[in-house]
């Protein structure tokens, strides 16, 4: 069971389509801390019915944009 289990059940729970959520939300939705381990786990997504389209670590804006697969 991976730790981000429950982000990747509140995305397919509650997203539709493409979107984007900031890091605090992603943090606060998945119930730990985002780590560098994120970006393996990231890959546990497409299970959920979505892939990660970009990471961006630009302007302490950080942000997480996904699309249905």
């Amino acid at each position: 069971m991976s730790k981000y289990n429950k982000l990747w059940q509140y995305i397919k729970d509650n997203k539709a389509g493409d979107f984007e959520l900031s890091f605090d939300e992603l943090g606060q939705q998945a119930g730990v801390a985002l780590d560098h381990s994120f970006l393996r786990y990231k890959k546990e997504l497409p299970a959920y019915g979505f892939e990660v389209q970009k990471i961006s670590f630009v302007n302490c804006n950080n942000k997480l944009n996904t699309y249905a697969v």
